[in-house]
């Protein structure tokens, strides 16, 4: 059986990523896939990106990756471009959309929002055909075939569901959960690559980190959206930076 670890939604935080790498680490997983937002919202964009390219095996572009490639006319996002650089503003501007692969005779497709858009955001309480839809298949992925199983990020919100026999999962956010104060990661195992039905497990993991630690470096650091921010890691409630 392979076990595939799956984060996403790391934003900048580095004691919650360190954690949630170590925690993988002691679980003998050595692939690790990231399905976007390194970038933003915390202090160290740079120390993200550099950590998620020496861990990770694919990663997929996130809606902060995109954007922050492409706009510069906001005082905040110039902050974060300036401490990523430009050789890791152009490594994010050449993400890709999507990974796909077959696992335990399933088709998985992995993104960050939708299959359609890096900024659709889906939630968990959405009506029936919204969260269908997420199974379909669009031009920016890699095969015209509907998922048998999807993963995504984006909303910061772990969960699982079953839908007319097809399994919709959100892997949650490592730095800037808004469920449990906790960081979130997924573990799927079963038979990667494999056309033929084999078993498949899908489990969500929580890893505790050192919340303070990453509310002083974002105070030392001086970012913008600094109160939001501390409030979001402390309460896991949405205050109204862009996620």
């Amino acid at each position: 059986m392979d076990k595939i670890a799956i984060l996403s939604d790391i934003h900048g935080n580095i004691p919650a990523l360190e954690a949630v790498l170590e925690d993988i680490r002691r679980r003998d997983i050595t692939r690790i896939l990231c399905l976007g937002d390194l970038v933003g919202k915390g202090p160290h964009s740079d120390q993200a990106v550099d950590l998620i390219r020496r861990h990770c095996e694919a990663v997929v572009s996130g809606n902060w990756d995109d954007f922050i490639t492409r706009e510069a006319e906001y005082p905040d996002l110039c902050w974060h471009q300036n401490v990523l650089g430009e050789a890791r503003l152009q490594y994010l501007a050449a993400l890709p959309f999507a990974l796909e692969f077959y696992m335990s005779g399933r088709y998985v497709r992995l993104f960050h929002a939708s299959p359609r858009s890096l900024y659709e955001r889906v939630q968990p309480w959405d009506d029936l055909e919204k969260r269908l839809s997420l199974f379909e298949s669009s031009e920016r992925c890699t095969a015209n075939i509907p998922a048998d199983i999807v993963g995504y990020g984006d909303i910061h919100n772990a969960y699982l569901q079953h839908l007319h026999g097809k399994v919709l999962f959100n892997v949650g956010s490592v730095g800037n959960p808004l469920d449990v104060t906790q960081a979130s990661y997924v573990i799927m195992e079963g038979s990667y690559g494999a056309r033929t039905a084999a078993p498949l497990d899908i489990r969500f993991v929580r890893v505790p980190y050192d919340i303070e630690l990453a509310v002083q470096q974002a105070i030392d650091a001086d970012m913008p959206h600094l109160e939001a921010y501390i409030q979001e890691l402390r309460t896991a409630k949405y205050r109204g930076i862009k996620d």
